[in-house]
């Protein structure tokens, strides 16, 4: 029997990958450093998906139902990779448990970190308590408790979502588009609107990039049908009058200034590389990229390629990426590791 496969990350990608070999006949441990499965999705309570409209408890809840079931796959909650030697269908990893597992290949599905908003300080996080993120505005939504101001709980009546909050900015050394900011901004205002006809929400904007089909259900949709306002603008900072967040800044399109007072203003939070990905490239001898996430090779022979033969990657530990595109990359990588496997089996024949 071929020693199992060992998947690094609970998250969408790595429950892609999990049920996908398992489902194959596969055995494999999925090792999470967190005591719950299901990645940011879960631990940070998101709440309706894009582009599904699916809640993230019962979308991503449900895989993390199906691997943790299954039989083939052996889940380690709380525990890391300590270290990793050996050569592809060869390894053995040694986990923070203790234990030392033989292994024939690795999956890292290690993901991101969101961009912490103190970095921007002169945009109010941190400083003005109705200043908050878009993880923050999702547990409101998923938890039943409704968008609130969390100074005084009353509802606003007047919200500005400011994104590129850690994206595309070079000044603070984040030179990447987060790719699905927009799109998720768009819903996240439709969702305010939706529950909160009376209040106004202004989403404050680079350039949109609401990508792909997105562009229709989203980016219109939230103008024609859910009235949000667009203000193409450089955010300049946020302050306080005492009762009102007010937003300054120029109007690029008009070239003037503008300011503006909001009850709850809300930073379109980037994706950052994983906070531990220098120790992953140390462990694992995988490269990382120019940004910090992990380099993955080429496509074109197979997908989720790392320089370190046996070691693959796939998600969010790459770039950038929305959850349904790490659910396509966990399968793809998890098919790239049978594949290498079946073809070292025939070449030893």
């Amino acid at each position: 029997m071929a020693k199992p496969i060992l998947i690094v990350g609970g998250g969408p990608a790595g429950l892609a990958a999990a049920h996908s070999l398992a489902t194959f006949g596969q055995a494999c441990i999925l090792v999470d450093k967190e005591d719950r499965l299901g990645g940011a999705p879960i631990l940070e309570g998101y709440a309706k998906l894009v582009p599904s409209g699916e809640w993230a408890k019962d979308a991503i809840g449900g895989m993390v139902d199906r691997v943790a079931e299954h039989e083939l796959v052996d889940v380690r909650k709380e525990t890391k990779v300590t270290e990793f030697s050996g050569e592809a269908g060869d390894f053995t990893a040694v986990l923070s448990s203790g234990d030392s597992v033989g292994v024939s290949a690795a999956i890292l599905c290690t993901g991101f970190s969101h961009f912490d908003s103190a970095n921007k300080p002169e945009w109010g996080f941190g400083t003005f308590p109705d200043v908050v993120t878009t993880s923050q505005v999702e547990q409101m939504i998923s938890s039943g408790q409704g968008v609130r101001c969390p100074s005084d709980g009353r509802k606003p009546q007047r919200v500005a979502i400011l994104l590129c909050v850690g994206s595309r900015d070079r000044q603070i050394g984040r030179e990447w588009c987060s790719k699905i900011c927009c799109t998720v901004s768009a819903n996240m205002a439709m969702e305010i609107r939706e529950e909160l006809p009376d209040c106004h929400v202004y989403i404050y904007y680079m350039d949109i990039r609401t990508y792909g089909l997105y562009e229709t259900k989203y980016y219109w949709k939230s103008q024609e049908e859910f009235k949000v306002k667009y203000i193409k603008a450089r955010i300049a900072e946020v302050t306080s009058d005492g009762e009102k967040l007010i937003v300054k800044g120029e109007d690029t399109l008009v070239k003037r200034p503008i300011t503006i007072p909001f009850d709850l203003v809300v930073h379109a939070i980037g994706m950052d590389p994983n906070v531990d990905n220098p120790d992953i490239s140390a462990i694992f001898g995988v490269d990382l990229e120019t940004h910090g996430y992990i380099d993955k090779a080429s496509s074109y022979s197979a997908t989720g390629l790392t320089n370190k033969n046996g070691v693959f990657v796939a998600g969010a530990a790459i770039g950038p990426e929305t959850i349904d595109d790490s659910i396509a990359q966990g399968k793809a990588a998890a098919m790239a590791v049978l594949e290498q496997r079946q073809l070292a089996a025939r070449l030893v024949s």
